[in-house]
């Protein structure tokens, strides 16, 4: 029976480029999609940008931008990397449309018209200088548990703990650097309490994989609580209905982006209806089915707040829940100061999108376990499998069809019995792609190429072509040969579709389907073979991480020797730009090397009314011990940035040429912890 099957991937924020993480996801996405259409079922694939929040509010105000603006920007630059690695949403559109507007204030309403949602008072962090309630991202201190310092508002990267922002210890808020106040404010919740019950149901039908219903579990185990569904002013998003400074709190509305997205797309396509896929029961009736695939991070919003909001609202829930791991390079997580934190412009730049298409592939295996690209066998794996295995076996046979059979292929069958070995392998390879085990897959069709190969050199057709009387042995082994490697083609086309539609232009076919498997091409005439797939280079990757590596690999860094530019290669900047630095005056009450790096040393600075960490590149001018004392002038609203030896939190100011020749000023210069530069 056709399926009809709705599908997205997790909603890429809209402050930030599209980087490996990302592609892993919308890879993974693509492949089933494709997979799913390659059978003949009808998939419709949408995203969107998650563009609420403080995060965007601010980062809009820095690039002095509207944040409609911003937000229209970054999505036509998502929409252009991921089409750079054929990934092919059906609709990518963005939370901040009427659409999204709608749905929310619909849900809420019913959800509020069956009493689940309540208004009660919280107490929360309040930035007195930036004038705004602090997000658990926007506030750092010490672990209450372990005591460990610059830990954020929600969890400890120490210890494990996770905690309310209000229990750190000497908080600071990351925006502005002042210690945030309690302040009271009354909020909106949804009684996710309501709802264990039918979540435990729901996640024992078979709609997550099992590992993750164990993990939330636990969650239910130790009892749901309320979920805090809005954030006050001032904030980018929609008002609360009735309200003029509550606005819905971005995971409230991100995942209502699916059905936005999904509207948008109905609404130009007359054929599509939105009530079958999301009304209650309108799933069952007319066999639609909806797909999130998403990253284990954000599981417990998909797996209990939302299958809750939506059956509250008279909405249909999931049919299932992929989840996968995180991306890590060689064994560590993504790191800008060691290249391997890659966006994916950069590496269109350099290396061809299905090399990472099918690497990707060879390792997602339906689980959450972390994905690990190790760069040595990024190169080896790619060029062996593809370039060395599957079109070879292409390559090894087209020549003798186009020269010596004027591309003719032979009437039948060489090999039945193997031809029919591959064509039995359908169902285990599809039922690998259907559970996501697409790893499972990927060994399969590569063990069938080595089988290919091995009947080819078996035979050896370029001897036998020597004697005149196996002519026509020559050109049934080299169509067995093109038509094993159809079968292949078509067991790898959601992975590699462009490799798949040069490889149909030589078979000179239509676009493959699954159901093409079941008859052999013969008597058919074929193209001239070109290169389909070209070797991949192990410079190429590293051009890639040089160019993915940051210059100086911390925010201070000072380059060795003066850099000269030209006046008028000088990039000017407003007086309003400038004035949004906050200077501040630092005295430095700990310096300390940092292993690994040969120019930055570790600082603890004493701000007045809080401490910071910072790394800077004066290592060849201070030994450790003689800065301890000195004041330094510090950029204090600067992000904290998250580089591998830590988080610095600001950036020192210093003045010289560089190298042996940086100035800071001394400890008697009148000037007091935590002053303001003007």
């Amino acid at each position: 029976m056709k399926r009809r099957i709705l599908v997205t991937s997790a909603l890429p924020y809209v402050s930030g480029a599209i980087h490996l993480g990302h592609l892993l996801e919308h890879i993974q996405t693509d492949i089933w999609v494709r997979f799913q259409r390659l059978r003949g079922h009808e998939v419709i694939y949408v995203c969107a940008d998650d563009t609420h929040g403080t995060a965007t509010m601010l980062l809009a105000e820095t690039r002095g931008v509207a944040p409609e603006t911003l937000i229209e920007s970054m999505r036509q630059e998502h929409v252009r990397d991921f089409a750079g690695f054929l990934i092919g949403h059906d609709n990518y559109y963005s939370t901040h449309s009427e659409e999204n507007r709608h749905y929310a204030e619909l849900i809420f309403s019913r959800l509020k018209e069956r009493g689940l949602i309540f208004t009660r008072e919280v107490e929360q962090l309040y930035d007195p200088e930036k004038k705004l309630f602090l997000a658990d991202r926007f506030v750092k201190g010490q672990c209450p548990r372990c005591g460990a310092e610059d830990q954020y508002g929600d969890n400890c990267e120490a210890c494990g703990a996770t905690y309310d922002a209000t229990d750190l210890k000497n908080p600071r808020s990351t925006i502005s650097g002042a210690t945030p106040v309690l302040e009271a404010s009354e909020h909106y919740f949804f009684d996710l309490p309501q709802y264990a019950q039918f979540l435990r149901d729901w996640l024992a039908s078979g709609t997550v994989q099992p590992e993750v219903a164990n993990k939330l579990a636990e969650w239910l185990d130790a009892g749901l609580k309320p979920w805090d569904i809005s954030r006050d002013a001032p904030y980018f998003g929609f008002l609360i209905p009735g309200t003029t400074d509550k606005y819905f709190y971005v995971w409230m509305d991100a995942p209502i982006g699916y059905m936005a997205s999904f509207r948008n797309y109905a609404d130009g396509h007359n054929e599509v209806s939105f009530d079958e896929f999301w009304d209650a029961g309108g799933g069952a009736e007319s066999h639609t089915e909806v797909h999130h695939f998403i990253g284990k991070d954000i599981v417990n919003f998909h797996a209990l707040f939302w299958p809750a909001v939506l059956n509250g609202a008279g909405f249909r829930t999931p049919t299932r829940i992929h989840t996968h791991g995180f991306v890590t390079v060689d064994g560590t997580k993504m790191s800008k100061s060691r290249g391997t934190f890659i966006n994916a412009s950069t590496y269109l730049q350099h290396l061809d999108p299905e090399y990472l298409r099918y690497y990707y592939a060879t390792k997602l295996n339906g689980t959450v376990d972390d994905i690990d690209i190790n760069l040595d066998d990024f190169v080896q794996r790619v060029n062996a499998d593809l370039v060395g295995k599957v079109v070879n076996i292409a390559s090894r046979c087209a020549g003798f069809i186009t020269k010596q059979f004027d591309g003719e292929l032979a009437a039948g069958l060489h090999d039945e019995p193997l031809w029919q070995g591959f064509n039995d392998a359908a169902d285990v390879i599809a039922g690998h792609f259907e559970r996501g085990d697409i790893a499972r897959a990927v060994r399969e069709i590569t063990a069938l190429a080595d089988q290919a190969n091995q009947y080819i050199a078996g035979h050896a057709p370029w001897a036998m072509i020597k004697d005149s009387a196996q002519r026509d042995e020559v050109q049934a082994v080299c169509s067995q040969g093109i038509n094993l490697f159809r079968m292949l083609m078509i067991y790898l086309k959601p992975i590699l579709p462009r490799m798949a539609a040069d490889a149909e232009t030589f078979l000179n076919v239509e676009p493959l389907t699954w159901a093409d498997l079941a008859s052999p091409l013969t008597a058919h005439r074929i193209n001239v073979f070109k290169p389909l797939f070209s070797r991949m280079e192990k410079k190429a990757v590293d051009a890639l991480i040089e160019a993915s590596t940051e210059a100086s690999g911390a925010p201070a860094e000072q380059p060795s020797e003066p850099v000269e530019v030209e006046a008028d290669a000088v990039e000017t900047i407003g007086i309003e730009d400038f004035e949004r630095v906050e200077l501040r005056v630092a005295r430095i009450k700990a310096a300390e090397l940092v292993e690994g790096a040969d120019r930055l040393l570790r600082l603890t600075l004493d701000m007045g009314a809080s401490e910071r960490q910072v790394f800077s590149g004066i290592r060849q001018a201070y030994a450790p011990e003689k800065l301890v004392g000195r004041l330094t002038v510090v950029v204090a609203n600067l992000a904290p940035r998250k580089m591998r030896f830590g988080v610095s939190e600001g950036m020192v100011l210093a003045a010289g040429p560089g190298g042996e020749e940086i100035f800071l000023l001394s400890p008697d210069d009148g000037a007091s912890p935590g002053m303001r530069v003007r």
